[in-house]
Formats: C-alpha cells, structure tokens, sequence
C-alpha cells in the first residue's frame, strides 16, 4: 500500500485493533510504509482500544478499566522510551559506518569490543548489588587521606574502600537485633561463582551460535544477485542514509566475490622451500621474543615484591616503584606486537585472513604466557610472603596492569597510526596511511579482559574500571579509524573472525582464569587479618561450614544432597562432560554435512 484512504485506513485501524497485540505487532511491523507512517498507525490503534474499552461500560468494573488504560499508557510510555533510547545509542550508527567504510574485517574488531563492554557492564552490576552494596551498611569511616597518586597506584586511599578484598567483613551485616541478616562470606563466594558460570555458558552459546552462523552458509554463494537485487531499503531517503547503504552493499558484494573467485597460487620447489624457511625462522623469532619477555617480567616481579616488603611507606618514591612492573609489562605488550606485526608482512601470506591469523597466535602466546608468570608469581611468591593482606595487595598489582594497559592502548593509537599517517603521507609518501592492525588490536582486548576476570575476586569492582576504559577505547580507535587509517587493500568476507576471538577468549583466557579461581578457592589460605574469609583454612571452607549448618534443618536436606552428591561427586562430573563430548561430536558431524552440501552447491553455481 503506498497510500491508504481515509475509509480503507479506519478499516484498517478496526482490523488491527482486533488483533491479539503480537499479531498486531507483526503485521504493522511488515506494512511497506516510512517508519513514521507505521507509528502514526500504531498510535490511532493504541486510541482506538482506549475507546473501546472504555465504551464497555456497564459490563466491566471500574478496576478493570483502570488496569487496561493503566496497561495502554504503559505500552505508550514503552514504545516512546524505546525511540528515545535509539536516538541515544550511538553504536549501532557508528557500526554501520565502519562496516560501510572498511568492510567486515574491521568491523568483527568494534563488535568484539561491544561485546566485551556488554560482559563488564554485567558483572558490575552483579558485583556492585550483592557485594559492594550490602559492605557500605557495615563500613567504617575512612581516615586515610586522599591525594591523587591513588589513582595511578591503586594504593593508599583505596585500600580502605570497597575496591579491594581486603576492607570487606567477615561478619554477618544486620541492621536490626532480630531482623534478616546478610552473609558476606556466602554472598561473596556465591555471587563469584555464579558469575563465572554464567560467563560459561554465554561463551558457549556465543561460540555455538556464531559458529553456526558464520562457518557454514551455503546462502553465501548464492546471495550475490540477491543482494543486488532484493535487498535495498526503499523507506530509506535520507542522502546520507542512502549513500552509506550503497557503500555497505558495494562492500559486502566485493567481500562475496573475493571469497569465491579466491585462486590458489602454485609454487615451485625452491619457492615452497624458501616460504617455509621464512615461516620457521619468523616463528623462532617470536618464541624467542616471548620467552625473553616472560623472563624479564619474571625477575622483575619478584624484585618488585621486594621493594615492597622492605618499604610499606606511603611516600612518593615508594609508590612510584609500585608502578615499574606494569610499565615494564604494558611496554613489552605494546612493542614486541608492532614487532610480529613486521613479521607478518615479511612473510607475505596469501591472504590477508592467513597473516591475522599468524598474528594473532603469537601474540596470544606472548600475552597468555606473560599473564601465566603474573599468575604464579601472585599464588606461589606472593600468597606465600609476609604481606598482611596479599590479597589486597594482588588487586592493586591488577589494577595498576589494567589502568598502565589502558594508557599504552591509548598510546598506540597515537604513535601506531597517528604518526604512521604523518610519516606514511608527508615523509615517505611511498608508505601511504596505515591499515587497522586487528590481530593487535583485538588480542589487547582478550589481554585486558583476562585481567578483569583474574582481578574479580581480589577487587570486586575492577569490571567497572574496564567498562570505562573499553568506551573509552572504542571512540578513540574509531576517531583514529576514520582518520589515519585506510580500507585493507585486498577485500575478504571475514564471517570467521568473530567466532575466532570468542574462540579465543574462551580457551586459552577464560579457562586460564577458571583454573586461578580455582587454585586460590580451593589451595590457598586466605589472610588472617583482612577479608571476608580470614581465619579459614581456604575460601572454600566457607561454603564447607555452610552445608554443615544446613544439615540440621529438614526443609534444607535437598540443598545438602545437591551438594554431596552433584558438586564434590567426581562421577557427575565426569557423566556431563561425556555428555558434553557427545553432544559436541553430533554437532560437529551436522556441520561437516551441511559443509559438504555448501561445497556442492557452490561447484553447481560455477558450473
């Protein structure tokens, strides 16, 4: 309908406002009209109940209309909130941008960093609401004075705030003599737990769900005359709006065409034997490169633990030293990337796609590895020294790597691609502007989460911290984006890339950090001064003590069963992850054939 006349409108409107409110939804949802025009009708619907509800008079109580005009407002206040809340959002509008402008390669980067600052926005409030909160009711004033150093320490002021382990009780917070009472060593260990197996499962199903997406498409080699076709928008009329929609399909036909008309180049003998010693020694290289980092963060962290041992001053200098093991990391984790990134382009791979992927692997080795001697210096050096609260003093280490990383991701920014245009454009022309780094670039982010998450249980609000920076970073990397960098020279359909960082961020990061969890709950004793879990012989202890409680009351004996026969039975463990493979195993062989049939539909469109 391209116009609708006043009486085939009001029948329109009647029929409509018969409709149960999904239906409604849908079929107003699919008028081809301008989206002003679809809520101009949604309006006179939405009257048009009103009316007839209320002309039900005698037949309905005075509650019941309250309670449906009380649900039409409600449904009004909805709709506009939503509108209001589009024109806010600034994300979607800059995706688009990007994915018009630089294809689907730089793109898979911002989303990634949208959903990272998603997950750190979730954990916040988590944290925030079941343990932050409820310490503020039973927090004493803090004496210590503030002086601005805090900020780039992590020490001093804040060691008395909710930032840390170490200011939270172990005392049962009530208000009142006989009113409810809160368990801070319960609510502690439980909203962590919790937290990290939601983590669990919305990676898997992230994986699972772009795996399938991305993976197999057999639609893909079939799409192209679709999408030159059928898929223009014509409520579009905005000029702007119209040119970006023909960017971002000129873009995405370019993509589709790549990957179909990929050649494979042939190489001779020497040729092949030449490319693999390349190969070989830019992988000596990089090993060598990380295992020399690894090192050098190694024996600087034990020397930084013994300046503070021997200080515990709050002077200027003292503080200072605090901040050499950061900087020192951040450096190695800014250049010796720029460094594989050389590499990569040494190498000359065949696709773009095959250079990122080589990137990204040996970044992830030098970062994960760098993360791992962190990891036991914090467990076996640190938890094991004469520190009052170490582990206090492990979250002001991860703070200090968080907010040092964030600067040097900054920093990059301005010296990666800021100064590489200058030079590329003004000094050696020959260079032109730089393209977008997204191997490095993402694996900073996988680097920065996997800190967070480590971070979670020493400084329960630091996913706040992240959730800054990660906004922080977005607008910078799409300020310099659109300033100093250039589209990839070769077009590729990058559908892959998304599912391989969350791939990623879920091997070797996610389960690192699960097993440091790990490690610190069940191994480790906690500090006998300091903390919601002093004088335990573990934090898991906590959890122990509570199911004995538990034990003699009846209406609990489920809670207590759930406990010794699910969660310390090594059987039900290893039933689910049989179960687990099983599963993985039938999905896997679903997608091999639907794998197959894409490969035999492309060979019939060829042809």
């Amino acid at each position: 309908l391209v116009f609708i006349g006043f009486d085939a409108e009001e029948d329109l409107i009647g029929n409509l406002a018969r409709m149960p409110t999904s239906e409604r939804i849908k079929a107003i949802q699919k008028m081809p009209e301008t989206m002003r025009k679809k809520r101009e009708i949604r309006n006179k619907v939405l009257t048009e109940i009103t009316k007839k509800s209320r002309h039900r008079g005698t037949q309905c109580s005075c509650c019941t209309h309250c309670l449906q005009g009380t649900a039409v407002s409600f449904r009004r206040f909805g709709n506009t909130f939503s509108e209001c809340f589009r024109l806010f959002w600034v994300w979607h509008k800059a995706l688009k941008i990007i994915r018009a402008e630089f294809g689907t390669s730089v793109l898979s980067y911002f989303i990634f960093l949208k959903w990272l600052l998603n997950f750190n926005l979730f954990s916040f409030l988590i944290n925030f609401g079941f343990i932050a909160v409820p310490q503020f009711l039973a927090a004493e004033p803090n004496n210590l004075s503030f002086t601005g150093l805090e900020l780039f320490t992590g020490a001093g002021y804040f060691q008395q705030t909710v930032l840390y382990y170490g200011f939270y009780t172990n005392a049962t917070i009530s208000k009142t003599e006989n009113g409810p009472s809160y368990n801070m060593q319960l609510a502690y260990i439980f909203t962590v737990g919790i937290y990290f197996v939601i983590c669990f499962l919305i990676l898997l199903f992230s994986m699972a769900k772009t795996f399938s997406k991305n993976f197999v498409q057999p639609q893909t080699y079939s799409g192209n005359a679709s999408k030159l076709l059928c898929t223009w928008d014509f409520n579009i009329t905005n000029d702007k709006a119209v040119k970006l929609k023909q960017k971002n399909l000129s873009t995405q036909i370019k993509e589709d065409l790549t990957e179909v008309n990929r050649e494979v180049v042939s190489f001779s003998v020497k040729q092949r034997v030449a490319r693999v010693a390349i190969h070989l020694l830019s992988w000596f290289a990089s090993l060598g490169t990380a295992v020399a980092a690894c090192a050098g963060v190694y024996f600087l962290s034990i020397n930084n633990l013994k300046l503070f041992l021997k200080g515990h001053k709050n002077d200027l200098e003292s503080q200072a030293a605090t901040l050499v093991l950061p900087l020192v990391t951040s450096l190695l984790n800014t250049l010796i990337p720029f460094f594989y990134s050389w590499l990569g382009r040494m190498e000359r791979f065949q696709t773009p796609g095959q250079q990122i992927y080589a990137t990204i692997a040996r970044n992830i080795i030098l970062k994960i590895s760098i993360v791992g001697i962190l990891c036991y210096y914090w467990l076996d050096i640190v938890a094991a020294s004469e520190s009052q609260c170490w582990e206090t003093l492990v979250g002001q280490d991860i703070y200090r790597l968080v907010l040092v990383d964030f600067i040097f991701c900054l920093l990059g920014s301005f010296f990666g691609e800021f100064l590489r245009r200058i030079i590329g454009t003004t000094v050696c022309v020959g260079l032109g502007q730089p393209e977008f780094d997204i191997g490095r670039n993402v694996l900073d982010l996988i680097y920065a989460q996997t800190l967070t998450w480590i971070g979670i249980l020493f400084s329960p609000l630091l996913p706040g911290i992240q959730m800054i920076a990660f906004s922080i970073i977005f607008y910078v990397k799409k300020v310099s984006l659109m300033s100093n960098c250039q589209p990839p020279r070769k077009v590729w359909r990058t559908a892959q890339m998304t599912t391989s960082f969350i791939f990623l961020l879920f091997c070797p990061s996610f389960l690192g950090v699960l097993c440091v969890i790990g490690v610190t709950v069940w191994r480790l004793k906690p500090s006998e001064g300091c903390g919601p879990f002093r004088g335990l012989p573990s934090m898991y202890a906590a959890l122990s003590e509570w199911i004995q409680i538990l034990e003699n009351y009846t209406v609990s004996k489920w809670v207590v069963w759930i406990y010794h026969n699910l969660i310390t039975s090594e059987l039900f463990f290893f039933i689910l992850s049989g179960i687990v493979l099983i599963i993985t195993y039938l999905y896997w062989q679903i997608i091999q054939g639907r794998k197959t049939m894409a490969k035999l539909l492309r060979k019939q469109i060829i042809n």
